[in-house]
């Protein structure tokens, strides 16, 4: 527990008889105090000591690094009542000790990622990114076994990254002997060359992750605790298209790795892409899909995924409109995945609440964060605690349809024939439907083996241009769900020159051009389709579209193409096709909304009712909201909500419910030092006084009509007794 409750009960603002009372279904905020039990729906990632501009009033403090002062920066956020995880980098750090061998005896180097120029590929100096060997998983063990000793609940793994025109180093040649019986090639001296490169620096972090999986599965066999193991790492989509390799699905298989941080946020979904022939900046619809991407690593696996949102970004060189707008952006999308519920609110919360950017600016003309904008990401942070809602309601395009991803899409980005620089293979089928306002599901390759993973889908798109099947077991689980009554529509010409690699579908008993034949035999289709025509296949069927998927990106034809597609294997399958102008998910008494950015010319969808913008720092009412292109709304419906007496709806700062009856309320406040807070109750009549600490607030407006009170007072990470009176 953080603190004492009973401590900050401030005598006078109610009666001492109040009793604790349990806290309402709705909207969310009055929950328990989670500091107090094992509830983790929020966290943030800090290098530093506690400080009252990086305290966020989350359930968790991810403490990073695993050197030797770690231990103290845990213990001053546990000192403020932090649940502690300790977080990593897992593929480069101040790693000097095993790089220049005090850790083992031996030097380490030449493990050191390395281009075909020989340059190491590194952060500055000599930290660089590794190609991890067989002592290097043991070495983290030692800082892990520190976070350990710490109290760790949780130990987050970072970025498992290798690069794609890493892959030179001698380190990485012996791995390459070890691995496949034969000499190294220059990855990019072949296709073939490329994939094996590719594979291998998969395996490599696989393996030093899951030595790290095995030191704290022992040791929660040692000691009896549940620690757990995370990897914190970016999509899929996004390693592919920025050109790095990573273990990605294959972790969610491994004894030990308990889940994932899915690390979206503005640097990865700026990243521009290519739609209708137009390449630009999506944001919000590039982030919805990653971030389904990530849900879908561990969907039907049993295992969780927190989603970061970062208020700013890595690049301090924008200003704080453009961060404000993006973070907006990504946090809408992050929020139309109903199944994840916890989530990263900021990493370094220190450079948000205490930097001044741009940094590219004189010094003198760096700002501060404006004064809104902390209000504002304070009462969205305090919304997130409270997003397990089990209600859920979609109004946007038709549903249960999927564009599969295999982690392959990382192997073929480097030379000699690198895919679509601008991941058209994916994006060329994605990117469509969801201008549309179809919320379409990235639907990862390699999970189709586990039970159930395919049931909430009726229509997939497959594509094995850019992207293989990395085993023959894939096949029959997708053969199963056509056969059921499941829609492939299949995008590929054969033309790709990976098909030509060394792998499963051509080497022992298997003879196949391509992994499209072995499964176009599974199912059933010995001689190829006729192209564009649905071939029944059990209840099912298959659609054969000879198109690369990268074509389809350059014109607004090819987008239409794919839109006509979908349609037809909808209706095919006895879905009921249906085009928005937005996507809009409710979830509880929330409504999330999000204009799209290609329906400019479209009429825009209009909400009536009684409303609340949580991205309004002001918290007005909203009797009418028109979602238009570009417009983010994450709303709190004021009629989901009613009593006799008053009722916390939001707020711009952590409050935790001390006590209630019908006579009043009595909240316990606190939030980011320095930065104005703002607390929205649901009043059935004006109060009789409003007090912190027992002092009168005089910044409160009650509006009868609305039966609604705002409260402004100055946030301060000490806790602070906010109490309503009725009478």
């Amino acid at each position: 527990m953080r603190f004492n409750l009973n401590k900050w009960l401030v005598a006078g603002c109610l009666a001492a008889s109040l009793a604790a009372i349990p806290a309402p279904a709705l909207p969310g905020i009055e929950l328990a105090d989670t500091h107090s039990s094992p509830a983790e729906n929020t966290s943030f990632q800090t290098s530093l000591p506690w400080s009252p501009r990086g305290d966020l009033q989350s359930d968790v403090a991810m403490v990073y690094g695993i050197d030797p002062a770690m231990p103290s920066r845990v213990a001053t956020w546990r000192e403020h009542g932090y649940q502690i995880h300790v977080m990593t980098g897992v593929a480069w750090g101040e790693y000097q000790d095993y790089l220049y061998g005090r850790f083992d005896g031996i030097n380490h180097e030449d493990e050191a990622q390395t281009d075909r120029d020989g340059n190491k590929i590194g952060h500055g100096g000599d930290v660089y990114y590794m190609s991890p060997g067989t002592n290097y998983g043991k070495f983290l063990c030692v800082g892990v076994q520190r976070a350990l000793d710490a109290g760790a609940r949780a130990i987050e793994l970072e970025e498992p990254e290798f690069w794609d025109r890493a892959g030179y180093s001698e380190g990485f040649k012996r791995e390459w002997a070890a691995y496949y019986h034969e000499a190294w090639q220059p990855p990019d001296g072949s296709v073939d060359a490329r994939w094996r490169a590719g594979r291998l620096k998969y395996y490599l972090y696989r393996r030093a992750l899951q030595q790290v999986f095995d030191y704290v599965q022992a040791y929660n066999q040692r000691t009896g605790a549940h620690v757990r193991c995370h990897v914190a790492t970016h999509s899929l989509l996004n390693y592919a298209q920025w050109c790095i390799v990573s273990p990605e699905s294959s972790l969610a298989r491994v004894q030990g790795c308990d889940g994932y941080i899915a690390q979206i946020w503005t640097g990865t979904s700026r990243e521009p892409n290519r739609y209708a022939g137009e390449v630009r900046s999506r944001t919000f619809e590039t982030a919805f899909l990653e971030y389904g991407a990530m849900q879908n690593l561990v969907r039907a696996t049993g295992r969780a995924v927190w989603y970061l949102n970062d208020p700013i970004e890595d690049n301090p060189n924008h200003d704080w409109t453009d961060y404000r707008q993006n973070w907006e952006s990504t946090l809408t999308a992050s929020l139309f995945q109903p199944d994840v519920h916890q989530y990263e609110v900021a990493p370094w919360p220190e450079r948000v609440f205490g930097g001044r950017y741009p940094r590219s600016a004189p010094p003198e003309k760096r700002q501060p964060i404006p004064p809104d904008y902390a209000t504002e990401l304070q009462i969205v942070f305090n919304a997130l605690n409270h997003m397990d809602e089990p209600s859920i309601a979609w109004n946007a395009g038709t549903t249960g349809i999927g564009v599969m991803v295999s982690d392959s899409l990382m192997f073929q980005r480097g030379q000699p024939t690198p895919s679509d620089p601008y991941l058209g293979n994916f994006y060329g089928l994605a990117m469509p439907l969801v201008m549309k306002g179809v919320p379409v599901t990235p639907v990862q390759l390699e999970n189709v083996i586990v039970p159930h993973y395919l049931d909430p889908f009726r229509v997939l798109f497959l594509s094995y241009d850019g992207q293989k099947p990395l085993s023959p077991e894939v096949h029959p689980p997708l053969v199963d769900w056509v056969k059921k009554g499941g829609i492939l529509v299949f995008c590929d010409r054969d033309a790709d020159p990976y098909l030509q690699v060394r792998e499963w579908w051509n080497e022992g008993a298997n003879h196949f051009d391509t992994p499209r034949r072995h499964l176009f035999g599974l199912l059933g289709l010995r001689q190829d389709p006729p192209a564009d025509t649905l071939t029944p296949v059990g209840r099912g069927g298959v659609l054969w579209v000879r198109e690369r998927p990268a074509d389809l990106t350059t014109s607004p034809e090819g987008a239409a193409r794919v839109v006509s597609l979908a349609r037809r294997a909808a209706e095919a399958c006895g879905l009921k096709w249906q085009e928005s102008t937005c996507l809009q998910l409710r979830r509880g008494p929330y409504v999330i909304a999000g204009g799209l950015d290609q329906n400019s010319t479209s009429t825009p969808r209009h909400l009536s009712g009684r409303f609340v913008n949580l991205f309004d720092p002001r918290l007005q009412v909203l009797r009418d909201v028109s979602v238009t292109p570009g417009s983010r709304w994450f709303l709190l419906d004021l009629d989901a909500e009613s009593g006799i007496r008053p009722t916390l709806l939001a707020s711009g700062c952590r409050a935790v419910l001390q006590a209630a009856d019908s006579r009043g309320v009595q909240y316990r406040m606190e939030g980011v030092g320095h930065t104005q807070a703002i607390a929205l109750f649901a009043c059935p009549h004006a109060p009789l006084s409003v007090t912190l600490d027992g002092v009168p607030i005089s910044s409160c407006q009650y509006d009868p009509s609305q039966r609604l009170l705002w409260v402004h007072f100055e946030n301060d990470a000490a806790p602070h007794v906010l109490a309503v009176l009725l009478h």
